[in-house]
């Protein structure tokens, strides 16, 4: 039986992480440079494709 309990878990985890792989994939297919910057998009319009880091953004708002 815990062999059995081992593959179910084994096959959680490649699940989980064939998931985040593909999301990352999808990610930078679409041209996202920072994954998971939640100004990643802007970041990419205002500095051609380079990540300036979230503090460029919210400091460009201050300006």
């Amino acid at each position: 039986m815990e062999t059995v309990t081992n593959i179910i878990v084994i096959l959680i985890v490649a699940a989980v992480i064939g998931a985040i792989c593909f999301y990352l994939y999808r990610q930078k297919k679409r041209g996202v440079t920072c994954i998971g910057c939640p100004y990643a998009e802007q970041c990419a319009k205002r500095h051609n494709g380079g990540c300036g880091g979230c503090n460029t953004v919210e400091n460009d708002n201050e300006i």
